[in-house]
This record gives structure tokens, sequence and C-alpha cells, in this order.
């Protein structure tokens, strides 16, 4: 059976610019939760193609020849993201359009059913073929993932293959009882290796559950970003903040040169104890483009230790605040 083989996604220009979006869409949430519609907007502008926004009924990215069908993932923070490299994962839903009979045989409802999506893979096809006639369209799922905790990011995306129902056999997996209702899923595994690709529900709203193969690190399409305290060469961290936030920093230190910052910083930190912002009402800016200033790992950790922030931004200003009261 033929595996789909991941693709270039961006150029080394387009990533940049991704990931300056990235870090300025964290930097400004101010704690709401990362959602679709984030992503789509960071896709779309680094590309410098139209953001259509996200949806769950069509294909998400359609431009020319091009259509990805783009999908999140939110994963653990309490280890590094790189660590999902070379694992599979089972994402929640690749489509709700289908029918599933809850009775019979599961190899053969199963094969209905991955048959179902093939042929809404090829209307897919067909879609975007419209924008471009005589031209094979570009089709391709992007996988994303995200940490909780907005510090690390991957992506990568890969050939839009319409399954062969053939190529796998099912069981039915019963789950709950007791105080839950029982409901049946239709494991599906791959004939040729016996791995599982796919749990297909029944009940509660049926929909197909994929899994996924996430790139070894070394693949080069592949993209990492971090986005918080970034560890860089010779002992210096890169955060992101708002352009407020550098233009107060300006204001009271007279630059953001990172022995000025980190300075401020580890002093003003040994006359604090652990600041925590309570007030739910801070300003949420969505498209502030941020940037990058860069301070030295003990300043960081200094920073993390003194003001309890939402993220690095929130940090700064915490710290802000700080030594205007004491200006």
């Amino acid at each position: 059976m033929r595996r789909p083989s991941t693709l270039l996604a961006f150029s080394a220009e387009e990533y940049v610019k991704a990931h300056a979006l990235l870090a300025s869409r964290v930097a400004t949430m101010m704690g709401r939760k990362f959602e679709e519609g984030d992503w789509s907007y960071v896709y779309c502008t680094a590309k410098g193609i139209p953001n259509q926004g996200w949806s769950n009924l069509h294909i998400d990215i359609m431009c020319k020849q091009l259509g990805v069908e783009q999908k999140m993932l939110c994963v653990q923070s309490n280890k590094s993201i790189k660590e999902y490299c070379g694992t599979s994962r089972m994402h929640p839903s690749a489509t709700r359009s289908i029918r599933v009979p809850s009775e019979g045989d599961p190899t053969a409802l199963a094969r209905e059913v991955l048959q179902q999506y093939a042929d809404l893979i090829t209307k897919r096809r067909q879609k975007v073929a419209e924008n471009e006639p005589g031209v094979e369209p570009d089709m391709r799922i992007g996988w994303f993932l995200w940490q909780e905790s907005l510090e690390e990011f991957m992506y990568f995306e890969e050939e839009m293959l319409a399954p062969n129902p053939n190529d796998y056999w099912a069981k039915w997996k019963e789950s709950g009882g007791g105080a839950r209702k029982t409901s049946k899923n239709l494991w599906v595994y791959e004939t040729e290796t016996g791995r599982k690709r796919y749990s297909i529900t029944t009940s509660a709203g049926a929909k197909i559950q994929p899994y996924f193969d996430v790139p070894p690190p070394n693949d080069p399409n592949l993209y990492y970003f971090r986005v918080q305290g970034e560890e860089l060469e010779g002992g210096l961290t890169r955060i992101w903040i708002t352009s407020t936030t550098a233009l107060l920093l300006k204001k009271i230190f007279g630059n953001l040169d990172t022995e000025t910052i980190s300075a401020a910083i580890m002093e003003t930190a040994k006359g604090v104890t652990a600041i925590k912002d309570e007030d739910e009402k801070r300003n949420k800016v969505d498209v502030e483009l941020a940037q990058p200033i860069y301070i030295t790992r003990d300043a960081y950790f200094a920073l993390k230790q003194a003001f309890f922030g939402i993220n690095d931004d929130h940090m700064v200003q915490l710290f802000v605040q700080v030594n205007l009261r004491e200006a």
C-alpha cells in the first residue's frame, strides 16, 4: 500500500515569517485558548495567500491548485514537543461526513466507511481542480501540534491520499458500561503491518478518527517553532514582546540591549516576591506584531521565578509595572 510522503510547506523566508507571526499571536493572546483561526491566520499570512478561515465542512486552504486540510492537536506541555517525533498520534476527527451502521461484519462496515472517506477526498480534489482547469491539484493534509503552554509548536504537511478500503481490516471495540452508556467503535488496522490506523465512532456523532505519523526530527519538511523562552547559543534567551511593552521598556531603561534589560531583571527580581497579575480585564490585541528581545538565560530564569505571567510578554509587563512604581 502507498503511504503519504511529507512535503515542503514553507520556503526559508516563509518559515521565518511564520515564526514571527506565531510568536506575535501568542504574545497578544493573554490567556485565551489557541484556536484553529490563529494558525490559519499565521499560515496564510506567512505564505501570502488568502485566508478563507477554518472550516469543519470544507477544505481549509484553497489557493489556485493548492488544497490543504488543516488538523490541529494539543499535546502535553510536560515534555518537549520534539519527543512526539517518530510516534503515531490519533486525531479526534478526519471527518464527520460519514454514515456508520452499528451492526454487522466489522471489516465490511469499515471498508464501506473508508470508501465514503475516499469519495469525500475525491470530491475535494475536484473542487480544488475547478480553480485551475487542466492543472493537477496539490492536495495535502497539514498536521499542527501545539503545547497547551503555548511554548512549542510543530507543523508538517503530507500528501492527501484516498484510502484503499481493501488495505484494511477491522474489529468491534466496546467501551463504557456501568454508569456510562455502552458504545461500539470500529478499530481499523492495516492488513500489511497490523498497525491501527483509524477508530470509527458509531454513536454520539459518527466520525473517523485517523492515526497519523509524526516525522522524525531530521525530516526537512518538519517545522519546529519555539516562541517563548527560546534558548540560543552563547547563553542567551529570545523572548517576544508587543510593541507597547517594548516602548515601556525603552522609556524606563533607555534601550533594549541585552546587558541593560538582563541586569535590570536580575536586580528587580531580588526585591520582589513572586508577583501574579489577578486582573482579568487585560487588553487583548489579536494582530499586533511582536518583536524579539534577547536576555541572558539567567535573567529569563529570574523573570519566570519572580513574575507569574501568562506568557513572556505578560511577565515583562509585570516587571515593567514594578519599575514604573519605583520610578
